[in-house]
């Protein structure tokens, strides 16, 4: 390992961070720029949003499996090659101009970006002292958080003349990224882990599944709704695409000081019990859309809300699951980010079937959304009152 200087270190770190802005930017930019993006296409909104549900699957799919095939090389190297892929994904989708060639463009553009968040991580933990490991992870990682608040709104408004010039502009990120890592970042190798090693918890891990499974259900609900988030706000922002940014920078902010407010939670009250309040105030939001996306002000500040019970919910999930072996974190983190992905994908996915099969209107996503998360919460409750109870069982018997 590394022993370098603060100021060296926060160097290198910077790409890493900047790589991750630019992978949460795309991941979550596609639903701001829906509409346009099926007009282009000639094809319906649901279709035009399984662009994001297949985004997403593939990155669940293929991010332990390109990550266990690139666990030989060092990290820069791994690191170039999967911006590399991410950059040309993007201008290949900024240049389609069929359905077909955008999803397989998708495709390729997920496979670089589900990488890029683990070689980026492990990256960061590597060329720190232990005791400054927290603190990297945070800051490369504050990339995703920074995208969530920032670079959703800014995409969409870059967006709003053409919506190819935002994928122009993630791709512009991606290679700025590449370039400040093959400057400023040393070649780091790490213990190759197989695709069985990182799968394994899911076989052995007892808990795992049931604490992965959550994950999934919170961001399925979440994201049967966020998918069409634009359409949804078509009668707050009266299709107003600066009003529109206004709402998703109200979201992106409420994500930000969730994920903030949760960290600081954590460190003093029961992870599982946090995560509690932010499902019980995320089945509270979606519930709530359609009355709330009706007009501006209260859809602002129905989105700040939402964006809080968001942001609540993956540090109390990580932290339960590094609890389970710290010694495994980075594969168990792994497989939180798959569970989210899948999450996502499966949510893009249902959302789309809904409208499809149902005839409801976007802004009606919201109760089945709602509905979703409550099973979320339901199964965190029974699981958690399970484990609590295992757990008293084994110190009786001790």
């Amino acid at each position: 390992m590394l022993s370098l200087q603060c100021r060296p270190v926060t160097r290198q770190l910077l790409p890493l961070a900047l790589a991750t802005f630019a992978v949460g930017t795309d991941s979550y930019v596609i639903a701001g720029l829906l509409p346009a993006i099926a007009a282009d296409l000639g094809v319906s909104t649901p279709a035009a949003g399984q662009l994001v549900t297949v985004f997403a699957l593939t990155m669940a799919v293929s991010a332990p499996v390109f990550g266990a095939l690139t666990g030989g090389l060092d990290r820069r190297t791994t690191l170039l090659i999967a911006l590399g892929v991410f950059v040309v994904g993007n201008a290949v989708t900024a240049l389609a101009t069929g359905y077909g060639t955008a999803m397989a463009a998708r495709v390729v553009t997920a496979v670089g970006a589900g990488v890029i968040n683990s070689a980026a991580s492990s990256t960061a933990a590597a060329i720190v002292p232990p005791e400054r490991r927290g603190r990297a992870l945070a800051f490369v990682l504050g990339g995703l958080t920074l995208a969530t608040a920032l670079g959703l709104p800014l995409g969409t408004l870059i967006g709003r003349a053409d919506w190819q010039v935002t994928l122009w502009a993630v791709a512009g990120t991606g290679l700025v990224a590449a370039v400040g890592v093959a400057v400023g970042l040393p070649p780091v190798r790490l213990p190759a882990a197989s695709l069985g090693d990182r799968l394994r918890p899911l076989v052995r891990g007892g808990r795992v599944p049931v604490l992965l499974a959550v994950t999934t259900l919170a961001f399925l609900g979440t994201y049967t709704l966020y998918t069409y988030i634009a359409p949804a706000l078509h009668d707050a922002t009266d299709g107003d695409e600066s009003l529109l940014t206004l709402v998703l920078l109200a979201w992106g902010v409420g994500v930000l000081a969730g994920n903030t407010a949760a960290g600081r939670l954590v460190d003093r009250r029961d992870p599982a019990r946090v995560l509690t309040g932010a499902l019980a105030l995320a089945v509270l939001a979606l519930a709530l859309t359609p009355p709330a996306t009706r007009a501006l002000i209260p859809a602002l500040v129905w989105a700040a809300v939402w964006g809080v019970a968001v942001g609540f919910v993956v540090v109390p999930q990580q932290h339960r699951l590094v609890a389970l072996g710290p010694a495994a974190a980075p594969v168990l983190l792994g497989l939180n980010s798959s569970a989210l992905y899948a999450g996502m994908a499966l949510g893009g996915g249902l959302g789309g079937l809904v409208q499809e099969w149902f005839g409801l209107g976007p802004a009606g996503l919201g109760p089945v959304a709602a509905g979703v998360a409550g099973v979320a919460l339901l199964w965190h409750l029974a699981t958690s009152r399970a484990a609590r109870t295992r757990a008293a069982q084994r110190v009786v018997q001790r």
